[in-house]
């Protein structure tokens, strides 16, 4: 199994939109593809348990069935950081756990398993723990989702210094454009092109009615997909 781990330069940057087309298109190379998202806040009760509509969008674009306790382990209610979600809640959250249940869905059998994180990269999972220490410990690939909006050229550029520090493997990014009206996109797009260490995988246009992924080559490469 090939595992990656989708992070973002920030909240709503649109790491669940572009897992999902992720998903779509492993499956469309006919590779088993399957969604993880560890860590959720924000969640409604339906058929007596707590579900999360990002991991529920992961399950849809899966194409192999698991449970959902499987996909999302821990899920909290409130809309709120987690590490405070988890506190309020009297939950243990930490990289033990988190590892214990990366082993569990790991176990399933696929062929590639995003791994889709909460917030943005320097995520806390409680008073010592950041959920990139999970990232480390488990020695993930990782692809950066960089929200196209005013402020994410700073933003991308110290995560991808961040990255740096720590020896992640960050095998590319991807532009997704959450925002219809921001100006000099292009312009954007090729400044950080001319500024990220890794390169551009794809991009991702704004198109609520249908949601499509520009593919470049290395996204092909990196992923090591064949049909």
């Amino acid at each position: 199994m090939k595992s990656f781990f989708i992070t973002g330069t920030d909240t709503e940057v649109g790491k669940t939109h572009i897992s999902s087309l992720l998903l779509k298109l492993i499956g469309q190379y006919k590779h088993r593809a399957l969604g993880f998202k560890p860590i959720a806040a924000g969640a409604e009760l339906a058929f007596d348990q707590l579900v999360n509509e990002d991991a529920l969008t992961l399950i849809e674009s899966s194409n192999v069935n698991v449970p959902y306790a499987l996909v999302n382990p821990f899920v909290f209610a409130e809309p709120i950081a987690p590490h405070i979600a988890a506190k309020l809640n009297h939950a243990a959250l930490n990289v033990l756990g988190l590892s214990a249940a990366y082993r569990a869905i790991k176990a399933v059998e696929a062929d590639y398993l995003l791994v889709e994180g909460a917030g943005g990269w320097a995520l806390p999972i409680n008073d010592e723990e950041y959920l990139y220490d999970f990232v480390v410990k488990e020695n993930l690939p990782v692809i950066l989702v960089v929200g196209l909006k005013l402020g994410c050229l700073n933003h991308a550029l110290l995560t991808a210094a961040h990255m740096k520090l720590l020896g992640i493997n960050c095998i590319g990014w991807i532009a997704n454009h959450v925002d219809a009206n921001m100006l000099m996109q292009q312009e954007n797009i090729q400044s950080l092109k001319q500024r990220l260490p890794m390169p551009l995988l794809a991009i991702a246009p704004f198109n609520k009615e249908k949601p499509t992924l520009q593919i470049h080559d290395s996204l092909i490469t990196q992923l090591a997909l064949k049909s």
